[in-house]
């Protein structure tokens, strides 16, 4: 079920207030398309918001409380993407008007080499990554892929993308070089 970045908004207000109304300390580090959504304006709607969240055993009860108050799936937020995460990433504090939450979004560079590792393509009701990394190798300026490895080896030292990803990467950087 697609969630739009308005109820997101909605939902992490929420949340905030829960939290705040917990007493609880609210950290988050968003990841993926909600990133891409929050950090660069770049999406309307996503799937979910994966992120990172402290303390997880006491968010996680707040967590679902939003989904029933406000018909979100249980899942709307969830912390999937734990796994994909760099031993040191790069991430920056957005800057959105949330009380009781303080929220982090990967950097561009940071984001450009999960979205190559990860290279996914688009199948029925699933975009893929390949409009967020023609947006992110756009927006910095990407000319090769030895650019974006470069980008990759700052976070995931011993990792390259596989041949599809690099494929729809080269693709993607020969054609907004030749606009």
């Amino acid at each position: 079920m697609p969630i739009t970045k308005n109820q997101i908004m909605r939902a992490l207000g929420r949340l905030g207030e829960l939290a705040q109304a917990n007493e609880i300390e609210l950290e988050i580090s968003i990841y993926g398309g909600c990133a891409m959504m929050l950090a660069f304006d770049r999406r309307a709607i996503t799937r979910d918001v994966v992120a990172v969240f402290h303390p997880k055993t006491k968010v996680k009860p707040l967590i679902t409380q939003v989904a029933a108050e406000m018909q979100l799936p249980e899942e709307w937020l969830n912390d999937d993407v734990r796994q994909f995460l760099a031993p040191i990433g790069a991430i920056r504090p957005l800057p959105l008007d949330l009380p009781g939450l303080k929220i982090t979004a990967p950097t561009a560079s940071y984001l450009l080499a999960m979205k190559a590792l990860a290279g996914r393509t688009a199948l029925p009701g699933y975009e893929g990554d390949e409009a967020d990394l023609r947006f992110l190798i756009r927006k910095m300026k990407i000319q090769s892929l030895d650019q974006v490895q470069e980008h990759i080896d700052r976070y995931y030292p011993d990792d390259m993308p596989s041949e599809p990803a690099r494929a729809m990467i080269q693709q993607i950087i020969r054609e907004e070089n030749s606009q």
